[in-house]
C-alpha cells in the first residue's frame, strides 16, 4: 500500500519561495551596510605619558678638535752693555806724535807699481787677431796662384767630378803653412790635389796680436771647374 503524502506537508513545493525571500534578505543586508555612515567619531590624542614611546635619543653633533699653533716665541732683546768708566782712570789711546825736530825733512821714495805684461802663448792658435795673415800680394795673388798650379786628376775628370774643397790650414808665426786639412771635399783625388797646392803655397804675411806674431787659423776654397 503506497504513502500518500499530503500537499501541505510536502516542503519541496516551496523551495523557490524560501530561496527568493533568503536572497531578498541577503540583498538588503547589503543595501544597508554600503549606507552605513560612521557618526561621532573622535580622534585620540596622546596623554603626556604616551610621548615617551616617540622620543628618541638625540646624538650630539661633534666637530673635529681644531689644532691650534704654538706661539711663536718671544723676541729676545739684545741689550747694549754700557761700561761706565770712572774718571780717576787714564785712558791712554795709541796716538804717533810728531817728534821735536820739525824741520828733519824726510825723503819719500816712489816706486812704480809692477804692471805685468799678458804674455801671449806660443802654441795657442787664433781664429781671430788684430791684423790677420794674408797671401803675398792679396787675395787676387792667391785666386791667381791657385788657378796656376792646380792640375785636375784625369780620373775625376773622366767621372766628371767637379766642386769646391774647403781646405783649412795654419799659418804660423813665420808665415809657414802647416796642418792642411779637409773640412768640405768633393771626391778622394780632388781633395788630394786641393791638400797639394795648399802644402806648397810659399810664406805668408804671419798675424800679428798685440804687436807680436802670432799662429793663426785660415781657410782657403780651392775650387775645380771642367771645361
Amino acid at each position: 500500500m503506497e504513502a500518500k503524502k499530503s500537499k501541505k506537508a510536502a516542503i519541496e513545493n516551496q523551495r523557490g519561495s524560501w530561496l527568493l525571500m533568503g536572497l531578498v534578505v541577503a540583498l538588503a543586508f547589503m543595501f544597508v551596510s554600503f549606507e552605513w555612515t560612521q557618526h561621532d567619531v573622535r580622534v585620540a590624542a596622546l596623554s603626556p605619558d604616551d610621548e615617551s614611546i616617540f622620543v628618541t635619543e638625540l646624538v650630539p653633533i661633534t666637530f673635529p678638535e681644531e689644532k691650534l699653533e704654538p706661539p711663536p716665541p718671544p723676541e729676545t732683546k739684545i741689550v747694549d752693555i754700557i761700561e761706565i768708566v770712572k774718571n780717576d782712570i787714564e785712558v791712554t789711546d795709541d796716538v804717533s806724535t810728531v817728534g821735536e825736530d820739525m824741520d828733519a825733512t824726510t825723503n819719500i821714495v816712489w816706486i812704480p807699481p809692477v804692471v805685468e805684461a799678458e804674455e801671449v802663448e806660443e802654441d795657442v792658435i787664433h781664429e781671430h787677431v788684430e791684423i790677420m795673415p794674408d797671401f803675398p800680394g792679396g787675395m787676387a795673388a792667391l785666386m791667381k796662384y791657385l788657378g796656376t798650379n792646380i792640375k785636375y786628376p784625369t780620373i775625376s775628370q773622366e767621372m766628371g767630378s767637379a766642386g769646391k774643397v774647403i781646405v783649412q790650414f795654419v799659418v804660423d808665426k813665420d808665415g809657414t803653412i802647416t796642418n792642411p786639412a779637409v773640412v768640405r771635399g768633393v771626391d778622394a783625388y780632388l781633395d788630394k790635389e786641393a791638400i797639394r797646392v795648399i802644402s806648397s803655397m810659399p810664406k805668408w804675411n804671419p798675424g800679428v796680436q798685440n804687436g807680436k806674431k802670432v799662429r793663426v787659423k785660415y781657410t782657403v776654397p780651392v775650387v775645380f771647374r771642367l771645361q
